[in-house]
């Protein structure tokens, strides 16, 4: 479990990739400085740990692009102590960048090989989710309702309409929506039946798997 000062200078150098690309949040900046995203990757991929690119990790997955994980946490808008649910946890990267900004973070993952992984080496790193489940992300989690924000960190063909129901009033929800190419999609809680829809832009998720329980 190293972290040499030769990985901590190269996320300085990602962090100013980040800020030259439009990331301002400090607290999402000061996050992708301190956590070590190289422990999240397989071995032979750590010399691209720090570069602005996705890569491949167990179960047919991906640990997102750093910028996407930026872009995404910003616009959740995260508060010291806030509940957030994760549809995804993948490698557990971006719980340790939304456990870094102060969220309580219920997560669920429907990979039962990555579910064992990162519930385990989370918290060898000092992450500690409120909840990880191996579950059903298009159903969200329910019982621990309303979030003040909800991300999904793959791509959804549909917004699940349980997602949009577990956001407290004004919650956001960042969701990438389509098949081969995602609309980063934002939507605000601002009453018991009234959202409001923001489109952010293309980006490419692997996509969002379900009833796999």
């Amino acid at each position: 479990m190293n972290d040499t000062f030769k990985h901590q200078g190269l996320r300085l150098q990602l962090v100013s990739t980040l800020k030259s690309k439009g990331i301002t949040n400090a607290g999402v900046l000061n996050a992708i400085t301190k956590i070590p995203r190289h422990l999240f990757m397989d071995s032979s991929f750590l010399d691209h740990a720090y570069q602005d690119k996705a890569f491949p990790i167990a179960a047919d997955q991906t640990i997102s692009q750093p910028y996407t994980v930026a872009f995404q946490s910003e616009l959740l808008q995260v508060k010291r102590g806030d509940k957030v649910l994760e549809i995804g946890t993948g490698s557990g990267y971006q719980t340790a960048v939304l456990c870094e900004l102060g969220a309580k973070v219920y997560s669920i993952e429907r990979q039962q090989e990555l579910f064992k992984k990162t519930s385990k080496f989370l918290p060898k790193l000092g992450y500690r989710p409120k909840k990880l489940i191996f579950g059903d992300g298009y159903k969200g989690m329910v019982e621990e309702a309303p979030f003040a924000s909800i991300i999904v960190t793959a791509g959804a063909p549909f917004v699940p309409k349980p997602l949009l129901a577990q956001l407290a009033i004004g919650g956001r929800l960042v969701i990438p929506v389509g098949d081969k190419v995602q609309t980063m999609t934002l939507f605000v809680r601002t009453g018991p039946k009234a959202f409001e829809k923001t489109e952010l832009g293309e980006f490419r998720f692997v996509p969002l798997l379900e009833n796999k329980n």
